[in-house]
């Protein structure tokens, strides 16, 4: 019966207005019990198509790289690439030719990224253990110690906490350790010309060819050998994981040496990325998440929702008088109550659907890879890292050992 109050609820959202339609959501979830209001979200998580860069393979896991070489050679789809770029950049076009006939075809890129016939279901306590383990936690204490100047450069100028930027890192390559080890030119070929038959095939392919030619454009200006960058399937490349077309656009060299390397410059992947959550929209000095309440009515406003829309759109005020609770004694709701938010919604199989209230800073780091579970994981890691900074120094100043300033916030 709860399960079919929440998808009730859920219907009229399309067909009333927000806040009567979640007036009735409230007043039914009010009269169930606790009991009842926790086992209330069983439907799959809404996990949006992923957004650029995108992360890495799994960490720990590998693949044996299978490659057919020879396949881009006297492609008529290359050749036609190969003309557009000689056309439009000045390129060699005998080069370009020599180039791609070296290029091998990655099937396990294109096994990658082919939708599993039968998807696993989500599962955001697994998701969350796996990029909050004390490993990460320990390695984001020691980057952001080696790094602490910058990051905090970082956030005077663009705005964006050192936590923030620490917790993203962390979540793609845990601070550089593991970037891939895919021909970065091999996999964007492919995935441009050979991507898997699946429904948005035709707009994967555009972003990939618009990835290739930009990583064609930057390797040639920064005189680098486009045959030499390794990065992972989907060729994001270095210490945070951009794709091409993001080097291009939000890459900054934040070391002082002229050049952007994210590959080996920290300091280059510290400020790219705060230029990158600045240039989509973060807000200097607002929260990212909101906590609500875990009453009965609070959980069913949340579920009727929770549309899986990463851009805030549903007013506080509308959800509160709703009879949603929000836990966060600190915010006023008088100066908030017109403030956008969405619903998060945290599914595990086995538990009640766990929920937060997304504010813009939570849409802008599904702006880096679209996924609610990847943008909270992003968050919690850099809480957890920056918390145990600061126990760690509160232990060393209660031991009279002098403790590094943290970054002001």
């Amino acid at each position: 019966m709860t399960v079919k109050l929440a998808l009730s609820a859920r219907n009229r959202l399309r067909t009333r207005s927000l806040a009567a339609a979640l007036s009735v959501a409230s007043c039914m979830f009010m009269a169930t019990s606790p009991a009842i209001a926790q086992s209330v979200g069983k439907k799959p998580p809404v996990l949006l198509a992923q957004s650029q860069p995108q992360p890495a393979v799994p960490q720990g896991q590998t693949f044996e790289e299978e490659i057919i070489p020879q396949r881009y050679a006297n492609n008529p789809n290359v050749d036609a690439f190969i003309n557009d770029m000689t056309a439009r950049y000045d390129f060699d076009e005998a080069a370009l030719h020599a180039l791609f006939a070296g290029v091998s075809y990655s099937a396990t890129a294109v096994k990658l990224v082919t939708p599993s016939p039968s998807p696993s279901v989500k599962n955001w306590r697994v998701y969350q253990s796996r990029f909050l383990d004390q490993v990460r936690i320990n390695a984001g204490v020691r980057f952001w110690r080696a790094n602490q100047a910058t990051l905090q450069r970082a956030y005077e100028e663009f705005g964006v906490p050192p936590e923030v930027i620490v917790g993203i890192i962390g979540v793609e390559t845990i601070y550089g350790r593991f970037m891939g080890n895919f021909r970065v030119l091999d996999a964007l070929t492919t995935l441009s010309f050979d991507y898997p038959n699946t429904a948005n095939r035709a707009d994967r392919q555009a972003t990939f060819r618009k990835n290739l030619e930009d990583y064609l454009v930057w390797t040639r200006d920064s005189q680098i050998d486009p045959t030499s960058v390794l990065g992972s399937y989907t060729g994001a490349i270095g210490i945070p994981q951009f794709l091409p077309s993001s080097i291009v656009q939000y890459a900054v060299s934040y070391d002082g040496n002229r050049q952007i390397d994210l590959r080996t410059s920290q300091a280059d992947a510290i400020g790219s990325v705060a230029n990158y959550l600045r240039q989509n929209g973060w807000e200097s000095g607002r929260p990212v998440v909101w906590k609500i309440g875990s009453d009965a009515g609070s959980l069913g406003v949340a579920q009727a929702a929770a549309d899986g829309q990463p851009e805030p759109h549903w007013p506080l005020d509308q959800l509160l008088r709703a009879g949603l609770l929000l836990n966060e004694p600190g915010v006023d709701i008088a100066s908030e109550a017109g403030t956008p938010v969405t619903v998060v919604d945290l599914p595990s199989p086995g538990r009640g659907t766990e929920f937060v209230l997304g504010l813009k800073n939570f849409y802008v780091l599904t702006r880096y890879n679209r996924s609610f579970f990847y943008a909270l994981a992003v968050y919690q890691l850099g809480q957890r890292v920056k918390a145990q900074m600061e126990a760690s120094d509160a232990a060393n100043a209660g031991n009279g050992a002098a403790a590094p300033a943290g970054a002001s916030q």
